[in-house]
């Protein structure tokens, strides 16, 4: 995404902005004709600007004019909030869902509070001693006001979704936007428990894009997908579908967005949150006329995200122009050349062949998994690798050894492979591998390599129709990767003994095999790559030495060394028995061993925060926790660096 014009406009204030703030009703932005009329009307007055600019670029020139499309804005008070839609944390510690009244045809406000639900407990621990809202974080009401839409990175077939909540009590005197991206495939909520529960109740707008993934899933037996409200919508009657593939007609089962966009979103992660900060400025324009014009001068942006959404927001970091003031990423997915670091389909596609073999040579497991239900299936991945001739061990217990040595010479903490059981026990690897192997190659649907595909599926794991209740379901539920509320991987290669080997190999083939297939997927994932972050932007980077999805040792580690060989001055938090998902601490054994690690975010965000203000920006910390066990979490466990 190029940078934009040059200093030419006096008080820095991009000519869309300054047009786009202007309106009658401040509790709603632009409707789609006007916003693409103002947009027009700002490109004419942009290239006015370049022809006669002869001073340096300013900060505010780095803003791109970008269309947003499909815009709605709703409000949430009286019972409803920003943070938990009324859900508070007893609502959002409730078993089972939010009901709809009627199971096929929720309404809006059923499907947003019910994503708020989903995505608060596959993010936080909410679990009573856990400490959230006590400890740390909160989960109180903030009413205010709510602003979406459709944005669309430069040469995507697709648009993402963009969202800014406003809260009532907005610090106009001290204007702040945390800009954020859903962790992994996430909805648009998806980062609601990483920043909204950090910015809102500072007073912060927060804006959020679900940068190009998310839970619009498409099914495409009946013709269905999701409007921007999130309710299921018939693809003949609407215009406002978030996404609609490229599929034939006969075209059956299951599509979604990471992985039959045809976009390969990750490779545009960083221009997604370019675009959801570009956003919020004209929304916040649009709804606060009286404090208008929103610009990247006057207004704090700092950018928040973990896992999927802590890359993305470092991919952010690495664009053009002085637009960020500030980068706090945890646990995050990010590939950079040199330094040791490994794409995330090369140690993906590695343990979901060898993981599951290596465990059984690994003592003290948490569980689940219980090692008397996947002993078995461990074994037999033994003897399958053993006969495919990548294990030369004579029974499974030299088998094991071998293929933990070898994940142990690949760059696998002993740390990291216990916490990624759990990954194994869930099948994770796998689905996690076909998705991605279809996004970096750019396939649609029916195209993907090594014969995956993915359907609703009944008790039988057959493909079949889904259920309009099941369906209503997919947009607040899914987490944006199958398998998931209903839907499954369908594996065409699924043969005895070890079902899931041949189509693992296939998948694992595209990183180390040669043909068309695999130059397609390893081109796609060399789009990935990061770069340094901009010279003099503060970068904090949070990682758990125990994450067993994303490894330290091949993400943030390497990204670190990257960018301060580059001269960058990028600060570093690793801290000791935090794994990968907060949201899995509610299990016995995981809350006992691991610690979470949005403490430690939201203190980064603390940090940078201040520094902004003129503070000293956090030292590099290895940060000795102590596991709680039984007890209930103290600030002692988490031995919070000062």
């Amino acid at each position: 995404m190029p940078a934009g014009a040059g200093d030419c406009y006096g008080s820095g204030h991009s000519p869309y902005r300054k047009v786009a703030h202007v309106r009658e009703n401040p509790h709603q932005i632009l409707p789609a004709p006007r916003a693409r009329l103002l947009s027009a009307v700002a490109a004419l007055a942009l290239a006015v600007a370049i022809a006669g600019c002869a001073s340096q670029a300013a900060r505010d020139a780095a803003t791109e004019t970008v269309m947003f499309e499909h815009q709605r804005s709703s409000t949430h008070r009286d019972g409803d909030d920003l943070l938990s839609a009324g859900l508070g944390i007893d609502g959002l510690r409730q078993m089972l869902p939010p009901a709809f009244a009627d199971a096929e045809d929720p309404t809006a406000a059923e499907l947003r509070r019910r994503a708020l639900w989903s995505n608060w407990r596959g993010i936080a621990d909410l679990g009573p001693g856990g400490g959230y809202g006590e400890l740390y974080g909160s989960v109180d009401a903030v009413p205010g006001r709510e602003f979406s839409a459709y944005a669309t990175v430069p040469g995507a077939k697709h648009p993402h979704r963009v969202l800014l909540q406003l809260p009532d009590d907005f610090d106009a005197g001290r204007r702040c936007v945390v800009v954020t991206a859903s962790s992994g495939s996430r909805g648009i909520y998806g980062s609601i428990a990483v920043a909204g529960a950090w910015g809102l109740p500072r007073g912060c707008a927060v804006a959020y894009t679900d940068k190009g993934a998310g839970s619009d899933y498409f099914d495409l037996d009946a013709g269905i997908g999701f409007g921007r409200d999130g309710r299921a919508v018939a693809k003949d009657t609407a215009s406002d579908l978030a996404f609609v593939p490229d599929a034939s007609e006969a075209a059956t089962g299951v599509a979604f967005k990471h992985a039959h966009s045809q976009d390969n979103p990750e490779a545009d992660w960083g221009h997604h949150v370019k675009q959801a900060a570009e956003f919020a400025l004209q929304a916040l324009g649009e709804a606060l006329p009286a404090q208008a014009p929103f610009t990247f001068d006057n207004t704090r942006v700092i950018a928040v995200g973990i896992s999927n959404g802590g890359g993305a927001v470092l991919r952010a970091a690495e664009l053009e122009g002085d637009w960020l003031d500030a980068v706090v990423a945890g646990e995050p997915n990010v590939h950079v050349e040199g330094q040791g670091g490994r794409t995330l389909y090369d140690y993906t596609t590695e343990a979901a062949l060898l993981m599951p073999c290596a465990l059984l040579d690994i003592d003290s497991l948490p569980q689940p998994p219980l090692l008397t239900q996947v002993t078995p299936l461990y074994a037999a991945r033994c003897a399958s690798l053993a006969a495919e001739g990548l294990l030369s061990g004579a029974d499974t217990a030299a088998q094991a050894r071998e293929a933990h040595d070898a994940l142990r010479d690949a760059g696998w903490s002993d740390e990291a492979l216990r916490a990624g059981a759990l990954s194994a026990g869930f099948d994770l690897w796998r689905a996690v591998a076909a998705t991605y192997a279809s996004a970096y190659g750019r396939y649609g649907v029916g195209e993907g390599p090594c014969g995956f595909s993915f359907a609703a599926q009944g008790t039988d794991f057959l493909p079949r129709p889904a259920t309009a209740a099941e369906r209503a379901a997919w947009w607040p539920d899914a987490s944006g990767i199958p398998p998931g509320s209903g839907v499954g991987l369908v594996d065409a290669g699924m043969a005895p003994p070890d079902l899931t080997l041949k189509g693992l190999q296939c998948l694992r083939g595209l990183w180390t095999g040669e043909g068309a297939d695999a130059d397609r997927v390893r081109a796609g994932i060399a789009a990935t790559r990061a770069a340094p972050p901009r010279a003099g932007l503060p970068v904090v980077v949070v990682h758990g030495l125990d994450d067993g999805l994303i490894p330290v040792a091949f993400s943030s580690a390497p990204y670190v060394a990257h960018a301060r060989a580059a001269g960058r001055d990028v600060r570093y938090w690793q801290v000791r028995n935090v794994q990968h998902f907060d949201g899995f601490l509610a299990l016995p054994d995981y809350g006992a061993r691991y610690l979470p690690l949005l403490p430690y975010v939201y203190e980064a965000l603390d940090r940078v925060d201040a520094h902004l203000d003129g503070a000293a920006l956090p030292a590099d910390a290895v940060i000795d926790t102590t596991p709680r066990g039984a007890a209930a979490l103290e600030a002692s466990h988490l031995a919070m660096p000062r």
